[in-house]
């Protein structure tokens, strides 16, 4: 059988890895988008490495939009097979994809705008997919729960933990058993971090014969939570009192933005946040947080104790969702300190890009960045320590504080990944290192074999492994 890696090879955004299996079968972990303006990866969205009618089933490791936001394109261009995931997953991938396609349509018609005022008349674009093609690939899910095997093909198992990294995530194990040979292949998808709230510490995942793993924090230990918390709230009193500013988090929708609202509602319990107004300026995360409470199956113990002092952990006093856009367009105009949450969390996309444009500027505002930013998004620039940023064609002045919390990431760091990846050691026999810059997985290569893991690739982009 083969391996073909398809995405997020040397790259932290774009998942996709094919599988082909002796008998032909072919089957697509992730169908992610690549996120950011690489002049190389100009492409790698509207084109394939394959034939998308010749996949014969894709499984979702999580709803994360460089996982699973090319799944309407697949379908558009011929996929007809299963998507297997979770529960949650297939819950959080009905509104994502949806505003995903929305940001398509919305991006072309911005572009072409911009061709029509210059007088041009070449270079238009077609959106990468439309909200019709999302609905189309709807009919297709089909959720699993975690710890169960269940069969996608003659000889094929497949079986989901709990990963720990967002709602619903999960690491896939293929048991193969084909012709004679019996093969266990892993996907770690992406892995979370112990001891963070709402969802449980990652499970690790069966022993198996070959390894895809993430490398995203490859080379990097994460700040711990006690200090983490108290970090927030003097970055918060900092910006908010002190200075009369608003602190504006770019936050991904889904896991990030209920992470931290969850922790203000915690602050806010104990009469510990200040009285200030806490917006969450993005209508995906509003839903979102729905779909999160309608799926306590995923919910660490902490989460559910708490819930029996508070009944809603994701709303307080002075907590307002945002859905219209007249709303989030009035906190542009106002000079009221506040807390503002918004998506996007690499800041290339969303209503936050509105905020970086309007606040970046201003001395009294911090943004406090609270992931992983790919370099050439606006926020990747931010936390590389840009002097200036462009948004929306204009270059701004960067007078904002710029804060940086990567102990809010929802990714595993190099100790966290080495103890998720210990009981793989007496079986392993070849780890492939993807979702990650090749200096991160370089460093981590290092480690791993620090540690005991010898046979260790990093593959290309559309590189090709038999196995």
């Amino acid at each position: 059988m083969k391996i073909k890696f398809c995405g997020a090879a040397q790259e932290v955004t774009g998942s996709a890895h094919l599988i082909t299996l002796d008998d032909g079968y072919t089957i697509l972990l992730d169908c992610g988008l690549y996120q950011g303006s690489d002049d190389d990866m100009k492409d790698f969205n509207a084109q394939w490495p394959f034939d998308p009618a010749e996949i014969d089933c894709l499984i979702l490791s999580h709803a994360h939009i460089d996982h699973s936001g090319r799944i309407p394109k697949l379908v558009k261009d011929g996929f007809r097979g299963n998507i297997y995931c979770t529960h949650a997953t297939r819950s959080l991938c009905a509104i994502m994809l949806l505003d995903s396609a929305k940001i398509q349509e919305y991006d072309a018609e911005y572009h072409n705008k911009r061709l029509r005022k210059k007088g041009r008349t070449d270079g238009f674009v077609e959106p990468l997919y439309t909200p019709r093609d999302a609905e189309q690939a709807w009919n297709l899910f089909e959720g699993h729960g975690y710890n169960r095997w269940f069969t996608i093909h003659d000889g094929v198992e497949v079986l989901f933990r709990d990963a720990g990294h967002i709602l619903g995530s999960a690491s896939v194990t293929l048991r193969i058993d084909q012709l004679g040979r019996k093969t266990s292949i892993g996907f770690t998808g992406d892995i979370g971090r112990p001891n963070r709230p709402i969802l449980r510490d990652p499970i690790p995942m069966p022993e198996v014969d070959y390894l895809i793993c993430e490398s995203t924090y490859g080379n990097k230990d994460h700040e711990n939570a006690p200090n983490e918390i108290k970090r927030f709230q003097r970055i918060i009193e900092r910006t908010c009192v002190e200075k009369q500013g608003k602190l504006i988090i770019p936050a991904f929708s889904i896991g990030r933005t209920q992470e931290i609202v969850y922790m203000l509602d915690q602050l806010a319990s104990a009469g510990e946040l200040p009285r200030i107004p806490v917006y969450v300026d993005s209508p995906l995360a509003v839903n979102a947080t729905t779909i999160f409470g309608a799926h306590p199956e995923c919910y660490d113990n902490e989460l559910n104790e708490y819930l029996l002092e508070d009944d809603d952990p994701f709303g307080f006093n002075g907590l307002q969702y945002v859905r219209k856009a007249s709303v989030s367009k009035d906190l542009n105009n106002s000079n009221a300190p506040c807390i503002i949450i918004s998506s996007s969390g690499m800041m290339n996309a969303g209503r936050v890009k509105h905020h970086l444009y309007h606040h970046v500027a201003d001395q009294r505002n911090t943004f406090l960045i609270v992931g992983y930013c790919a370099p050439h998004t606006p926020g990747g620039r931010l936390r590389d320590g840009a002097k200036e940023v462009r948004v929306f064609g204009q270059e701004r002045p960067v007078n904002a504080d710029i804060e940086v919390m990567d102990s809010f990431s929802a990714h595993a760091d190099r100790h966290e990944i080495l103890d998720f990846l210990r009981n793989q050691k007496p079986k392993l026999r070849q780890l492939f290192l993807v979702h990650g810059t090749l200096d991160r997985q370089e460093a981590f290569r290092g480690f791993l074999s620090e540690n005991g893991f010898d046979q260790v690739e990093i593959p290309e982009l559309h590189q090709e492994y038999r196995i």
